[in-house]
């Protein structure tokens, strides 16, 4: 039992080493979460644990060298930074138009979900975090069989729900403080961090083809 309780807990710790660093998804879930309100972080980690329940699977299938080929890396971090450029580009140019709103807009739950899902995907050090950190996890805890396996992933999910939920619903009841000046400021802010963060990533995609 003591082993069981080990995997889960320090899988659930573990978890926020990836959660608590700045990327994409948290600058999605920040800026969804003004227009949508406090449920987003949930409904993000939500397309992002399906993401992550396939990708367990890929491992276990073979997927493990593909994840962790420079080639890989290169195209997810290419074709990632202009996806996020694209985002950004759709921030910036909504600002002027900006405007509060007083309730969760049910139209943005399908765009939500798949958000949570393309951020993941868009940023190549989750990949890195699950070919290196996650994959030592999934080798120690499968000696304890399915039951292992599924504690280390419940724990993991938990620790990211845990931390998005947090921050979701800090900003979307936050939305009854914030006045237009400061919605646009905020998501202008994120709209920034989205293209210093694409840059970062296609200047390591072509410093890597450089190199390669």
């Amino acid at each position: 039992m003591l082993a069981y309780m080990t995997i889960f807990t320090t899988s659930f710790v573990v978890a926020f080493s990836g959660a608590l660093m700045p990327g994409p998804l948290l600058t999605a879930t920040i800026g969804e979460s003004t227009r949508s309100g406090p449920w987003v972080g949930p409904k993000m980690i939500a397309g992002h644990a399906v993401l992550e329940l396939f990708l367990l699977l890929g491992l276990f299938l073979g997927l493990t060298p593909l994840l962790k080929n420079e080639i890989f890396f290169i195209i997810v971090a290419v074709a990632g930074g202009g996806i996020m450029i694209w985002m950004a580009r759709g921030m910036f140019r909504s600002i002027p138009a900006l405007e509060l709103s007083t309730s969760a807009n049910s139209k943005n739950k399908v765009n939500i979900y798949l958000a949570g899902i393309l951020m993941s995907l868009a940023n190549p050090y989750w990949i890195i975090w699950w070919a290196t950190i996650g994959l030592g996890y999934i080798l120690h805890s499968q000696k304890l069989g399915f039951a292992g396996i599924a504690l280390f992933f419940t724990g993991h999910i938990l620790g990211d729900l845990v931390w998005y939920s947090s921050i979701s619903f800090a900003v979307g009841k936050g939305r009854k403080i914030f006045n237009n000046k400061v919605y646009k400021i905020l998501i202008g802010t994120c709209a920034v961090f989205l293209t210093l963060f694409s840059f970062w990533l296609i200047y390591d995609g072509i410093q890597r083809i450089v190199n390669y």
